[in-house]
């Protein structure tokens, strides 16, 4: 439960400052430009809000947990007095004259933007006049357009509105990935320190790669880091990889569809580090305290079977779970055996020495006007290979490895580590940008479609055409918002 919190206060964390900036940038250009922003809210905000605040008269309004301020429009009335319906038999809507409205009446006041915070953390968003959006506010789009409104600007104008947050996204994940290598620096284990090789997935293995391989090349050229070598089989293609062997140079040829195993098996950790298994701490009460097991025992074999590798000592102890074992260790320079009874689950009862004290890693220091630059290039990398990867969504295997909150919940760790953090936000952040540019109506990608081609032919889409192209845009997304946290609890559940 308390991995589930931190994780969960992570992923709210982390979307709370990406949602609020990037409606900021929507924010900012309109302001700029003296367009009103009726709305901006953090949270989505169904019938009441948590808070709300407005700016009247020069004094702060604020309003806890209180229903949410009526549409400023009333059905029209005919010369009668009986209200006005559509062909339909809908009622046809008009705006509350501001005169109608008492002092008090935050309608009253629309130059003034309502601030507020919803109860569903699920987004947030920021409502400015004068455009179709997922308001659909007809009534107002109905009247003649106002200087004040988006609709009025010139296309020049109304294009920085729209992809301010897709901006402001961008240059956040850039600053974010500068400030992470000048305070922490770039840490990595070289792939000629990981003296012992790897441990495959059980798709590589398949694919001909052998638990202890030393990876070397990927198509000739050298490989350096984990990341490298994911990016270049499963996104780049690339079909040989050379492995040291057991002191021998290896090629294995990756077949074309190795991308598509991969998805469809769902693996994500497909190579490992192989370490020796060594004793930093025994629990107490356990098998291994009552043993007598002792901080920097290494352990070299099970049953009188050779092994001294963290991968393979833990699956025989898998093997074994519930029963008597002979254990063989190392401890100072000498050979002991001790039975030992494994618990139910195969475990032993002790902490392991950090991976990271085996291997000699590289470390890269960044200064202020190092970092800059460097921050840049990760960030404008990340994105490409992003990008790159996006193709597999297409893919029948990709697509059923579609996620919702749930899986970005599980990209966070389990404990709060801060470096961690800010690389996850800046690399949401990117992805937040590069999804919203997409050209799908209801996106910030679909209005600049738009835009574009009213700066390609000089004429409008008209505003019937718009508000049936945000319909089907929103409900692609929400068809798509199904299907990916559908999937979440399909695994979840099922898998």
């Amino acid at each position: 439960m308390e991995t589930f919190l931190i994780k969960t206060l992570q992923l709210i964390l982390s979307l709370s400052i990406l949602v609020f900036l990037h409606e900021f940038g929507h924010f900012f250009f309109a302001r700029l430009f003296k367009v009103r922003v009726e709305k901006f809210y953090m949270f989505f905000n169904p019938k009441i809000s948590i808070v709300r605040a407005k700016k009247i008269n020069g004094k702060w309004s604020v309003k806890f947990f209180a229903p949410n301020v009526p549409p400023g429009e009333r059905q029209a009335m005919n010369s009668q007095g009986v209200g006005m319906v559509d062909d339909k038999g809908k009622p046809i809507m008009e705006p509350i004259p501001l005169d109608e409205l008492p002092d008090d009446d935050w309608r009253k006041h629309p130059e003034s933007t309502e601030w507020g915070i919803g109860w569903l953390p699920l987004g947030g968003y920021c409502k400015i006049a004068g455009m179709i959006d997922e308001s659909m506010d007809k009534t107002q789009m109905a009247a003649p357009p106002q200087p004040w409104e988006y609709r009025a600007q010139s296309v020049w104008k109304r294009l920085p509105i729209i992809t301010g947050g897709v901006f402001v996204n961008f240059i956040l994940a850039l600053v974010i990935y500068a400030a992470v290598l000048f305070t922490w620096g770039k840490e990595y284990l070289p792939f000629e320190n990981a003296y012992y090789g790897f441990q495959f997935s059980p798709t590589m293995v398949k694919n001909g790669f052998q638990h202890g391989d030393k990876i070397i090349a990927v198509d000739n050229q050298a490989i350096e880091q984990s990341s490298d070598f994911i990016e270049k089989i499963l996104i780049d293609g690339g079909r040989e990889v050379q492995v040291l062997r057991d002191d021998s140079l290896v090629t294995i040829e990756m077949p074309e569809d190795f991308a598509q195993q991969i998805l469809a098996s769902g693996e994500s950790g497909l190579i490992t580090i192989r370490f020796p298994f060594v004793v930093e701490e025994v629990q107490a009460g356990t098998p291994a305290h009552i043993s007598q097991l002792q901080k920097n025992d290494s352990i070299v074999a099970i049953n009188g079977q050779s092994c001294s590798m963290y991968q393979d000592i833990a699956a025989a102890l898998d093997e074994h779970a519930g029963n008597e074992i002979l254990l063989s260790f190392y401890r100072e320079g000498e050979l002991h055996h001790v039975p030992m009874s494994l618990t139910e689950s195969g475990k032993m009862g002790v902490i392991l020495r950090p991976l990271y004290t085996f291997f000699e890693t590289k470390r890269v220091e960044y200064g202020l006007l190092e970092s800059v630059p460097a921050g840049i290039s990760l960030g404008w990398n990340t994105l490409v290979s992003y990008v790159k990867q996006f193709k597999l969504v297409f893919t029948k295997e990709g697509s059923k490895q579609l996620g919702g909150f749930g899986s970005i919940g599980k990209l966070f760790p389990a404990v709060w580590d801060w470096q961690v953090f800010w690389n996850m936000t800046a690399f949401l952040s990117l992805i937040l940008a590069f999804m919203n540019f997409l050209p799908i109506p209801a996106l910030d990608g679909g209005h600049v479609m738009f835009l574009l081609y009213e700066i390609i032919t000089g004429r409008k889409p008209g505003d019937k055409f718009m508000e049936r192209a945000q319909i089907i845009g929103m409900l692609l997304l929400f068809a798509l918002l199904i299907y990916a946290n559908g999937n979440d609890i399909f695994k979840a559940f099922f898998k």
